[in-house]
Order: structure tokens, then sequence, then C-alpha cells
């Protein structure tokens, strides 16, 4: 996750976590060590036998894995194909619209109105649409894949010791994401 997210839990929360970075390859069994994974991207997504197997027993055996689309667009290679693989692994209808009223919105901060917008949808970026929703793959009642189209890991990528200078800290919802992940 961008720094300022590590800041903002480290913040608010009482959430131990590692604050260096680590960039796990999905093929490894490295993998299975972290209950929560970060995924972003704008290119092609296509996972290979080994990739596709650690990907649905992660999140099978608890894992959460959240997905933001760097280009926030509906219509874009990396949404298209990283749909295609999840309906590949999961089937046809597991990635599904959550509704604004979920737990997620209101699992350490509240969100009354579902996913906050970011400045990427704001300023017409990518298919120039304001994503109200985001989508999900439900394992046992709970989140395991959460997937955005709003690109929120470049709104959140800047010096954290620059978020003074907001009218409102945007990493809150960030925070959401994690408490969720780490307590359902």
């Amino acid at each position: 996750m961008p720094a300022n997210i590590l800041n903002s839990l480290m913040e608010y929360t009482t959430i131990p976590i590692e604050t260096k970075e680590k960039v796990v390859a999905l093929s490894s069994p490295d993998v299975f060590n972290s209950p929560f994974s970060y995924m972003s991207g704008h290119k092609l997504v296509q996972f290979d036998a080994q990739e596709r197997a650690n990907f649905k027993k992660y999140v099978q055996n608890g894992g959460f894995v959240f997905v933001d689309d760097c280009n926030h667009d509906i219509d874009g290679l990396f949404a298209k194909s990283f749909e295609a693989q999840m309906s590949s692994l999961f089937g046809p209808q597991a990635l599904k619209k959550i509704p604004n009223t979920h737990e997620l919105y209101r699992s350490f901060f509240t969100f009354e109105k579902g996913p906050p917008n970011t400045s990427f949808e704001l300023n017409g970026w990518g298919d120039d649409l304001v994503h109200d929703y985001l989508k999900a793959i439900t394992i046992n009642g709970r989140i395991a894949v959460l997937y955005s189209n709003k690109d929120y890991g470049c709104e959140w990528d800047y010096d954290f010791r620059n978020k003074r200078f907001l009218a409102e800290d945007n990493t809150k919802f960030g925070v959401n994401i994690v408490v969720y992940a780490m307590s359902s």
C-alpha cells in the first residue's frame, strides 16, 4: 500500500503493521504469509497456472486481496482482463457490486454514501465516470476480493506528510479496507 496508508494505520489504529514494503510474486508460497494483499495495475492481467492456484487458495483460506484499477476504466485492459480472470477462477457471477450499505463503509470511519470519489474520477481521467460502487467476491460471508475501478492507489500516492494540507484525509477509506479485512 502507499506509504501514507501505512502512516494512517499507525495514526488511527493499533493494528500492527510492517512498514517496509514487501513485494511477493503471486506464484510464490510466501503469498500465504500475509493476511492482506494489494494488487494494482493498468495492463493485462493474466495468471499462469501457479498464480491461479495460489490466488484461489489464498482467498479461500481467509486471505484478503484489494485490487485497484489504476485506469479506473470499466472497459480498459486491466478491468476486462482482471474480471475475466476472476470469472474463470470463481464463476461468471462471483464478482458482484456491493451495496453502499455494506459494513466495509463503516468498519472504522463512516462513509454513508458508499465508496468515496477520487480526484482522478472527478478530473475525467479514464472512462469519465464516477463509479458509485465497488465489486467483490464473497467467500463464506466475507469479502475475499475487493475490486475498485476508482484508482485509490494513485489517490493515496503522495508523501504522507502532505495529508495535513487536505481538508479531509482521503486515506480514511484505506483504513476502512484494512480494518474490514483484518476483522472479518
